[in-house]
């Protein structure tokens, strides 16, 4: 059994941060009804890379079922809406705004269902001068200050993954779990929203309080740490790259020792503490070059290692990919099997496994069937009841 069997998701989704949030929820056993357009989902177009159908789409959608529902239509919409009365927790991502003008605002479906959860996700909020902008994540990442911090010195640069989005759609998915809890002991539901912009500023924390507090905007530093040195990245004799980073004093000394070997370093009034050797980072970064640029990746990482001395290694995909650390797992589609990379929680006691991507619509008919069946036998029920 899962955590989540039994509970039903309603989800008026699209993308990737909704997606993600409701995936999420599938994956702890609850039952994802999702919302698809006749087009379907646009994420569904994104690319073609997993055998023909979007990365995207296969990577945030399986366990769910697909019922094509047009809510504009007032037929749809009562039956949408007689989803949401049966339904635990509903998620939407559309417009602020559009979900109430047509009749699913979150305040207005929790008075039909006090015990209804219900989750907003949007780029900047439900209020506010932005609310009503499009804002999808590189956008975001810019908006929020991101891409600023982002890149090398002379470029301001993407993350290289939908972290706005990724980060939303934890959060969503976070904050539905804080509110079954609460559920759990009150009855009650919940109204939860998040955007965007809040989920990418508060990982902005850290260099806003540097700005407000400290001595400013930490400079965009490429694979260099801003605060912390040596922390980047060193060539090797034989073209190899490897990242250091260095956090303590301990780990400093051992790096002086076992790799520069010259222990002085170590106390070296430029180098003795973090704040100099940041101060001093050119000439140090000179001499650890220097050093590597004398020595073979290979004998670099295993000292490191003998050492336990932080390190990494620069990987491409292709290194992804034969990554012994690198756990996959099968997941269905509409056109066969693929390997991805295996969600990251494991549960001991609990053998794991992803269930089928959906066609769109791929649920249509027996969804309706289901709940047009369920109402009739409720109807039935309340007729044959007595009366008091």
């Amino acid at each position: 059994m899962k955590a989540l069997d039994g509970l039903v998701v309603v989800a008026l989704e699209q993308a990737v941060a909704a997606p993600l949030c409701s995936c999420r929820l599938a994956d702890a056993g609850a039952r994802v009804i999702k919302i698809e357009r006749a087009e379907g989902d646009f994420a569904r177009g994104y690319d073609t890379a997993a055998q023909g159908q979007s990365s995207y789409f296969v990577w945030l959608n399986h366990g769910k079922e697909s019922i094509v529902l047009d809510f504009k239509q007032p037929d749809d919409a009562l039956f949408l809406h007689r989803l949401i009365d049966r339904a635990d927790i509903f998620i939407e991502n559309l417009a602020p705004g559009a979900a109430a003008r047509a009749g699913f605002g979150a305040a207005d479906l929790r008075q039909r269902n006090p015990s209804l959860i219900t989750c907003s996700i949007s780029g900047f909020g439900q209020n506010g001068p932005s609310r009503t902008r499009k804002a999808y994540d590189l956008l975001i990442q810019a908006e929020a200050g991101l891409a600023s911090v982002t890149g090398p010195a002379e470029a301001a640069s993407r993350v290289g993954v939908s972290i706005s989005d990724i980060t939303a759609g934890l959060n969503a998915y976070s904050a539905i779990l804080l509110a079954l809890l609460k559920k759990g002991r009150t009855g009650k539901g919940s109204e939860i929203a998040i955007s965007l912009f809040d989920s990418t500023a508060e990982l902005m924390t850290v260099p806003l309080i540097h700005f407000d507090y400290g001595s400013g905007a930490p400079a965009r530093e490429g694979m260099r740490h801003p605060s912390i040195a040596p922390y980047g990245l060193f060539k090797a004799a034989d073209g190899g790259e490897v990242l250091i980073a260095i956090q303590n004093e301990r780990e400093w000394r051992r790096f002086c020792v076992a790799i520069l070997e010259d222990a002085g370093l170590a106390t070296d009034g430029r180098f003795s503490r973090n704040d100099d050797r940041v101060r001093n980072r050119e000439v140090l970064e000179r001499i650890i070059s220097d050093v590597f640029a004398r020595l073979d990746k290979a004998y670099l990482v295993e000292t490191l290692m003998s050492e336990q001395i932080a390190f990494g290694l620069l990987n491409s995909l292709s290194d992804l990919s034969a990554h012994p650390h690198l756990r996959r797992i099968s997941i269905s589609t509409g056109a066969g099997q693929l390997e991805i990379p295996a969600p990251p929680a494991i549960f001991a006691e609990e053998p794991f496994s992803l269930r089928h991507v959906p066609d769109i619509g791929e649920h249509t008919e027996a969804i309706r069937q289901e709940f047009t069946d369920d109402r009739r036998n409720a109807q039935s029920s309340s007729l044959d009841r007595p009366v008091p």
